[in-house]
């Protein structure tokens, strides 16, 4: 509704993650891989939908232009549909989540958990299990960018 990703709650779920995993938001730059929510009415609450193959590809460009004119040092693609828009429709960020991926999109490349994944857990247990996988990925690229700079990791 603010037309900003990463706003309501998967971006406080963000901001927590990234500040624990010694990121400051400030640095980062996030996008959405579909530029438009799709989503069901239920009430007064609005369902995310998740994009097909050919609203994933017509906002392609943005997403090449955004990528051309940043080039980033790092790029961390957040779920599934990022990952696999990026990464191809076999990626799957289930079994390839954390892994540094050698890509022409950026130096340091990888994938994890949508921060709303984690607002879907089951229960607290998992909830806490995801997030710290989330935190672990984050300092993961984290880690490879001080690397890579030469800094202090």
């Amino acid at each position: 509704m603010e037309g900003k990703p990463f706003v309501g709650p998967a971006g406080r779920v963000l901001d927590e993650a990234l500040e624990e995993a010694g990121i400051v938001r400030a640095d980062v730059y996030v996008t959405n891989v579909v530029k438009h929510f799709k989503y069901r009415g239920r009430g007064k609450r609005r369902i995310h939908q998740e994009p097909d193959a050919a609203e994933i590809g017509a906002c392609r460009p943005w997403l090449e232009a955004e990528l051309e004119a940043l080039r980033p040092t790092a790029l961390m693609a957040l779920g599934a549909t990022a990952a696999q828009a990026l990464f191809g429709r076999q990626f799957r960020v289930t079994k390839q989540r954390g892994e540094l991926l050698d890509s022409d999109l950026a130096p340091v490349v990888s994938a994890t958990w949508h921060p709303s994944a984690i607002l879907r857990a089951p229960d607290e247990e998992a909830r806490r299990a995801s997030m710290g996988e989330l935190i672990a990925d984050l300092a993961g690229v984290a880690h490879a960018m001080a690397e890579r700079d030469g800094g202090p990791a």
